[in-house]
């Protein structure tokens, strides 16, 4: 299926996609027989699972604007090629992560994929007060594997440098975090929207709060000028499926060279918002437990995060940036460690910052995350949303007098016995 774009919907993709061997051979060839769902909650595609009788696939495409807004807001349709590439590039840097690609189509912006079944969507499972076994281990390996092996830490360089180019011409998506993440949170942005009017106090008092503010683009700054890996760029509980035995990422249309704390401060900032959210989940009884359990997966995510990519320093680190012939070549095993306690200072400071503005643009900004939304009583909501504004803003602005995990657990503990908003 080539030629011009044209998008795809429940009744047409049997006819446009029957002879497709990437879906015959998995879900059978008489495409009549095919059940095709739109299944897409998301913000920006559609997404379809196809079942025949030899089993199922997932069909995604891009559309040519935003879907969260409609075409008023127009989006390129490459965005899928870089997915495509992502998502390459994360399977062979961390195997079994990522859905399998089965066919990629870059004129009708379409990348056939593994049916991931019976996974659920991280977010919605936390929602649901699930206390899943492997995800700190599944993610922090994730993130450290494909955070390092696509840096200057490991990559041969020739080969770095191509990749960012081609990545670097993911403008319009980075334009998106860049102004929706760290900036139309702390102004009367047009798109802007929160849970009003019990919030209106706190977010005139945020938007008026010059530390802040200034915090936030020294944090976008980093993130547009320091183009240290491959990110997957939207690392969040709902990019993110999972049961009980397994752990995939999926949705890295947003992937593009910048800080490696990006991915990781995006990622705990949304255990974090769970963690707030979980008194306006109690309808079957306390969460007491599953609280417990969030601030314990986001320690254990970082533990395994650090554990790992000190393991990747001291066995793979083959790329420009602190090579072994400065060091270990030289029997200075202590310089490497030096250099790598460093850089995990760095990562862990930066990671704070951006995990605050992350909550921040979760509550204040256009996208919001069903963990806070799925709250019916808007004044309950209001108080789950209020505390976790004000944990993020001191997060992000006290970063760098933070030095552990269990601080910022602890911190999250007390805001969240807080009463008032």
């Amino acid at each position: 299926m080539t030629g011009k774009f044209e998008a795809l919907s429940v009744e047409t993709l049997p006819k446009r996609l029957g002879a497709n061997e990437a879906l015959t051979e998995r879900i059978g060839k008489d495409a009549s027989q095919w059940k095709v769902r739109e299944v897409g909650d998301g913000n920006l595609n559609l997404v379809f699972i196809v079942e025949g009788d030899r089993g199922a696939a997932v069909v995604k495409q891009a559309l040519p604007y935003v879907r969260l807004v409609g075409d008023s807001w127009p989006l390129p349709l490459k965005r899928s090629f870089f997915e495509y590439h992502a998502l390459t590039r994360q399977e062979r840097r961390a195997p079994g992560s990522v859905p399998a690609i089965y066919h990629f189509d870059e004129d009708q912006a379409l990348i056939v994929m593994e049916y991931l079944s019976p996974h659920v969507i991280l977010r919605r499972a936390l929602i649901e007060g699930r206390e899943l076994p492997n995800i700190a281990r599944d993610i922090g390996l994730f993130m450290a594997r494909t955070l390092f092996r696509g840096s200057d830490l490991s990559m041969v360089t020739r080969e770095r440098k191509a990749d960012l180019a081609l990545f670097a011409d993911n403008v319009e998506l980075c334009d998106i975090t860049e102004n929706l993440v760290f900036s139309d949170p702390y102004f009367d942005a047009e798109m802007n929207r929160h849970t009003s009017p019990q919030l209106d106090g706190l977010v005139a008092e945020l938007r008026a709060d010059r530390d802040l503010k200034v915090e936030a683009q020294r944090l976008k700054h980093l993130f547009a000028a320091n183009a240290e890996t491959l990110l997957h760029g939207d690392l969040h509980s709902g990019s993110i499926m999972v049961i009980d035995t397994e752990t995939r990422m999926i949705d890295p249309e947003f992937a593009f060279y910048g800080p490696i704390a990006f991915d990781v401060g995006m990622l705990l900032a949304n255990f974090w918002m769970a963690f707030f959210s979980q008194r306006g989940h109690q309808e079957n009884g306390s969460r007491d437990s599953m609280r417990a359990y969030l601030l314990r997966v986001s320690a254990e995510t970082w533990a395994i995060f650090r554990a790992e990519f000190s393991h990747l320093w001291r066995t793979e680190r083959t790329g420009m940036l602190y090579q072994k012939s400065l060091f270990e070549d030289q029997g200075d095993l202590l310089g490497s460690e030096q250099a790598l306690d460093h850089m995990l200072s760095g990562i862990w400071t930066d990671l704070l910052g951006f995990a605050g503005i992350e909550v921040h643009r979760r509550i204040l900004g256009l996208a919001h995350n069903a963990d806070f939304e799925t709250i019916a009583d808007a004044d309950l909501r209001a108080s789950c949303e209020a505390k976790a504004l004000k944990f993020g803003r001191h997060i992000a602005v006290n970063r760098r007098q933070i030095h552990s995990i269990d601080e910022v657990n602890t911190l999250a503990a007390l805001v969240e016995q807080e009463n008032r908003i």
